[in-house]
Order: C-alpha cells, then sequence, then structure tokens
C-alpha cells in the first residue's frame, strides 16, 4: 500500500535547486526515507532524472557502517558526481550517523550542479539549528506521522466513523498499516517508544538518570493540552510518583524530548498585548498512538485527543500554532476582576489568522456560549471556528462563528477558508 504523502512531496518539488540543503526532519520512523528515497526519487525518475544522477546513501543502514566516516563519504558521493553527466541529487539519509557531518555539508555544497537533501531524527536538526549548522543555507521540511486523511486513504474500502476510532487510539505512525489487529498495533507502539525513542534520547544524551527521564515522558503523555512547567511538573512527579528532581534537569528533559520530536511546546500568546508569554506552556504529542500505549491505553479522554490531533493537522498543514490568551473584565460580588479566558489555538499564515477552539461536544446553549465567550473579547475580526467531535454539517451561528465537525475539519483544508 502506497500512500503518496503529497504535501510533503510537494514541498520538496518546490524548493529544488534553491541553493539550500533540504534537510527532513521528525520523528524516527514517520516516514522521511520514504518519502526522500521512495517518493522523492520516483518523482526525479518519471521527470527523466537519470538514475546514476540521483545519489543515495542510507547511512542508518549496516552495508553503508563505512561511510558513517566524513572523508570516507565525501570521496564517496564527489566521484560518483565526477562519473554522472549533467546535475545530480545527493539525497543523504540520517545524517546524524557522521560525525562532522556541517563541514561534509558544507564541502559538498561547494561542488557545481548538486542539489543536496539529508534527513535527520534528533536535536542535531531542530529547526533553530539549521540555519547555524549549514551556514543560512538550510531549507527545513517538517514530516510528521500520518494525517487522518493519509490515514484514511490507506482503507479506501473502510468505515470513516471506525477508521477515525482506530486513529483516535493508534494515531498515524505509518508502519500500522501493516499491523492488521490490534495487539500488534499496541505491539508495535510500546516498542518504538521503548527500543527506539527513550533509548535514542538515552544514547545520544548520556542521560544518567534514565528513570528520571521516563517519567518526565510519561508526565507529559498524561498532561497534553494542559498548560505545565517545569517546577509544576516536579511538584506532580514528587507528588504522584514519588521521583524528586531538581527543576533543571525537568527542563531539560522535556527539551531533549522536544528535540526528538516527539512533543511540541506551545507557548501562550496575548491577544490583545499582541506578545508571547514565558510560562506556562502547552505540551502535544508528535503522535497520539504512541501517547496512548504509553498510559496502557488508561486515559482515552476524547477531548484532549481531538485537540491534539487538531494541532498536529494544523502544524502538518504549515500553520504557526500558539495557545491564545485574552484578560477580560468580570463583575464579582460587586466588583471587577480580570480574568484569563482562553482560545484553544491563534493559528497564523503570512497575513492570515483564525482563532479555533476544540469542543468535543455541544449539548447546549450553555456549552456554545462558553465555547463562543473568549471570541467575542477578541479586538479583531480574523475567522472563528469551533470544531466539534460530531459528525456535523458546518454551519454558522448568528454570531458569524463556524462550527464543523473533527472528520470535516481534518480531511477538507478548504473549510478554513470559507
Amino acid at each position: 500500500m502506497e500512500i503518496t504523502r503529497n504535501r510533503y512531496l510537494d514541498r520538496l518539488l518546490k524548493r529544488r535547486w534553491n541553493g539550500s540543503v533540504k534537510v527532513v526532519t521528525g520523528i524516527r520512523r514517520c516516514g522521511k526515507s520514504y518519502l526522500l528515497f521512495k517518493l522523492f526519487r520516483d518523482r526525479l525518475l518519471s521527470e527523466g532524472v537519470p538514475e546514476s544522477n540521483i545519489i543515495s546513501v542510507a547511512l542508518d543502514d549496516f552495508a553503508n557502517a563505512k561511510l558513517r566516516d566524513a572523508g570516507t563519504l565525501y570521496e564517496h558521493v564527489t566521484s560518483l558526481v565526477k562519473a554522472a553527466e549533467g546535475p545530480c541529487y545527493i539525497l543523504l539519509d540520517e545524517i546524524q550517523y557522521v560525525s562532522g557531518f556541517e563541514d561534509l555539508i558544507n564541502g559538498l555544497r561547494h561542488l557545481d550542479d548538486v542539489d543536496i537533501y539529508v534527513t535527520g531524527s534528533n536535536s542535531r536538526f531542530l529547526s533553530t539549528d539549521i540555519l547555524t549548522e549549514f551556514r543560512g543555507r538550510g531549507d527545513e521540511v517538517r514530516v510528521r506521522p500520518l494525517s487522518f486523511g493519509e490515514y484514511r486513504s490507506a482503507f479506501p474500502d473502510r468505515d470513516e466513523d471506525s477508521l477515525w476510532k482506530e486513529y483516535m487510539t493508534f494515531g498515524g505512525m505509518p508502519e500500522l498499516i501493516n499491523r492488521p489487529d490490534e495487539e500488534q498495533k499496541m505491539s508495535y507502539l510500546d516498542s518504538l517508544v521503548r527500543e527506539v525513542y527513550l533509548k535514542d534520547v538515552e544514547d545520544r544524551s548520556g542521560i544518567r538518570m534514565p528513570d528520571g527521564l521516563s517519567a518526565v515522558f510519561d508526565l507529559l503523555c498524561s498532561s497534553i493540552g494542559s498548560l505545565t512547567n517545569p517546577t509544576k511538573a516536579q511538584d506532580t512527579l514528587a507528588t504522584v510518583g514519588g521521583m524528586r528532581l531538581a527543576p533543571n534537569t525537568v527542563a531539560h528533559y522535556m527539551d531533549l524530548l522536544c528535540d526528538a520530536f516527539m512533543f511540541e511546546k506551545v507557548a501562550r500568546y496575548d491577544i490583545r498585548g499582541r506578545k508571547l508569554l514565558d510560562s506556562p506552556f502547552k505540551y502535544y504529542a508528535a503522535d497520539v498512538g504512541l501517547r496512548n500505549v504509553r498510559l496502557n491505553f488508561r486515559q482515552q479522554e476524547p477531548t484532549h485527543l481531538m485537540e491534539n490531533i487538531i494541532y498536529n493537522e494544523l502544524r502538518a498543514r504549515g500553520y504557526n500554532v500558539d495557545v491564545g490568551m485574552i484578560e477580560s473584565r468580570v463583575m464579582v460580588d460587586g466588583r471587577q476582576e480580570y480574568r484569563q479566558m482562553e482560545i484553544d489555538f491563534v493559528v497564523n499564515m503570512a497575513d492570515s489568522r483564525w482563532y479555533i477552539q476544540s469542543a468535543f461536544g455541544i449539548p447546549d446553549r450553555e456549552k456554545m456560549e462558553q465555547e463562543s465567550r473568549p471570541f467575542r473579547k477578541v479586538p479583531d475580526s480574523f475567522r472563528r471556528i469551533i470544531v466539534v467531535g460530531d459528525g456535523i454539517r458546518p454551519w454558522r451561528n448568528d454570531e458569524g462563528i463556524m462550527v464543523v465537525g473533527i472528520r470535516d475539519f481534518l480531511l477538507d483544508e478548504s473549510i478554513m477558508h470559507m
């Protein structure tokens, strides 16, 4: 079963020969190698690029272990470039296996008629580091686990409702497509968390307290969509699990898990004051299936899972996303007080903005009023959307707020522009 992943393929194609190193990042096993070595390579071949002009090296393959030396890899690639006729595409998978890869890539950039693509899965490939590593010549394409739309495309004959429940439970890691039953899905996800992700962070970062890292990971899994910071997390770890870690250690572990693309830290944005706030933050899991298996599928709150899935979808579409906060004056016991109201997502792209609330259900007027109230305090006229868990047709209320079902929102990108 081939999933096209056109969203990411298009981003790579638009960046061809732009003078930058294309850096494909994302959590391990999310499909970076498949995108680069299968989909992108097949497109190049279909356009008539000679096979000899596509130089591919998978550095996580033991067969290429000798090429993990920067000098050896440089000689290997340059010899193939010289032997080819015409411009060459250089595809290097999991470049972090090469010690001193920064100098290697900058050396390859000086070759004539080459377009360079690399993938990476750890903190060396944070978007904030790419410009530094490649001296302002890096262009990141972030790949994520399958969206619901991509997951659904793999099962065209199955009922959409059952697929949605499955996706909410097991998430969108691509290999799940080949795991036909729940036991196999759970086993695969559990092995990814234990044997791939946490072990990779431990090994690469020299973690001396793996139990502490594991505890912080579990805490972030259980608190997706909730405001937290290292001090609050430290208190929870001590109270609930008896784990005593210093706040700076907790903060370090949180950063490492984000560096490995397992979570994203989201800041609050003061809508009226037009500024980002320092603390606390929200953390969203890169994939809800990985989050669920880590908690043994105990905390299956559809409200939080839906919010996390909406966040991941917005980021996959290329939007910048913050948590919205707006202060409002209310009367309490005859006195005016300032109260903070939250909008789940402030979504930006270029000069466009959307305000989005995630509400699993709106059973009555009171709940609709609760979800709509923060929108009324926003001092601008950008679009406002409430996403609900019901399979309803999109509609607008008297205030111009769009109410849309979660599956329509995830499957139809045009809804945000209606």
